[in-house]
């Protein structure tokens, strides 16, 4: 038997394959202290597990639903989006899914046919490349470059664009690198759009996790709400990973085909899951605004600890909840060094380049920890690479020398 050639172009999402190293070498009876998965370690808020609960046992929601998601979460996304981004939408024009991906993959299936070219952020979300790919289309790196604070540099993204340049994919506050575009940046994104008519999809997954100043949304801007896929969703603002809770804002025109999509694919979304998500929208938001401090005061330990360590530099995220630092010092690949951190010192991060090529020479460490283990492993961090940086030698999974 063979596979289908489409194979050979999909890509994959290496945290959790990192994620699978490190348990394997938890299951020897190794301590690893998990740095790897974008996963909040805060348990989702009660009352939102409530009304979940309440709509499963009490108003027997288990069936199917509309293929875009319930009436009252797709209105409460409406009122939502108005409130916190300042997009003037419909219950008709927002898609609810399982998770935020399938936003990203109905995005390319409906509007990217073979040839046509997704500029994308390299290092960024590597799912973006790898659905680009998938369906035909000719991914385009846009890097991102530690001295441009690891944001777009808009010049170079418009010597990028051609004929065939059919959609723009940008994510602010960005993954890996916690960079967070400029309102200057983003409106000269959509005069770029508008210019070379393109279609935008602007992942806002960590967009109430932005530190400094407001989110701008680029459907806002004039002229864009006709050209934007704006995505988001449950996972990082209110610790629902497993809840599988994403959502688009889309154009009019576009939404049927996205409602085809999923009936074509995954027919409809979980449907007390979607109750969850009503109270966590509607709901009191003390929780989520807890998280967030507490993630601006780990970004700080790390960021300190990072840079504390010889032959690493870090600089400050802007949002989301990563780190990203230079380790190009150390005259090794980032993927040599993330084996190395694991096997050696215990500690599981991600190689910059499981984020695209731009991403050689950093690591992404997730700070969704607790503050001792981070401690910890900043501990560890600094005791590995100095131990490379006088030997010169590494540790790999049949040679552990911790």
């Amino acid at each position: 038997m063979k596979l289908a050639s489409r194979m050979e172009r999909i890509g994959t999402e290496t945290a959790f394959e990192a994620a699978a190293r490190a348990r394997a070498l938890e299951a020897t009876g190794r301590d690893v202290i998990h740095l790897e998965i974008g996963e909040p370690d805060f348990d989702t808020p009660r009352n939102v597990s409530e009304a979940a609960s309440h709509a499963l046992l009490e108003e027997s929601a288990t069936h199917y639903t509309a293929a875009t998601g319930i009436l009252p979460l797709r209105e409460a996304i409406v009122a939502d989006v108005a409130r916190w981004k300042g997009i003037a939408t419909t219950p008709e024009q927002v898609v609810v899914t399982p998770g935020a991906k399938p936003i990203m993959f109905y995005a390319m299936l409906a509007l990217i046919d073979d040839g046509d070219e997704v500029i994308y952020p390299n290092p960024g979300f590597p799912i973006y490349e790898s659905m680009a790919r998938y369906v035909g289309g000719t991914a385009v790196a846009a890097p991102l470059r530690e001295e441009n604070d690891f944001r777009l540099d808009l010049d170079e993204v418009a010597s990028l664009i051609t004929p065939r340049t059919k959609m723009l994919v940008f994510n602010t506050p960005h993954n890996p690198t916690g960079s967070v575009l400029t309102d200057a940046d983003i409106r000269r994104l959509a005069e770029l759009a508008i210019e070379h008519d393109l279609v935008v999809l602007a992942d806002e997954i960590y967009g109430r996790l932005q530190y400094e100043g407001e989110l701008l949304s680029i459907a806002t801007l004039p002229g864009m709400a006709d050209r934007t896929i704006t995505l988001d969703g449950f996972s990082k603002t209110f610790a629902m990973t497993g809840w599988r809770l994403g959502y688009g804002v889309l154009p009019e025109w576009l939404a049927p085909s996205f409602s085809r999509l999923i009936i074509n694919s995954v027919s409809c979304t979980n449907a007390f899951a979607q109750a969850g998500a009503i109270e966590a929208l509607n709901g009191p938001q003390d929780a989520a605004n807890e998280m967030r401090e507490e993630f601006i005061a780990r970004r700080q330990i790390m960021v300190d600890g990072l840079n504390a360590i010889p032959g690493v530099t870090c600089v400050l995220p802007r949002g989301a909840f990563y780190t990203f630092p230079n380790v190009s010092s150390f005259g090794r690949s980032s993927a040599e060094i993330a084996d190395h951190l694991l096997y050696d010192a215990g500690v599981c991060g991600l190689a910059g380049t499981a984020f695209g090529k731009h991403g050689e020479g950093y690591l992404r460490f997730s700070y969704a920890n607790s503050r001792e283990n981070l401690v910890a492993a900043l501990e560890r961090i600094g005791e590995s690479l100095g131990k490379l940086e006088r030997t010169g030698e590494l540790a790999t999974a049949g040679a552990v020398s911790r």
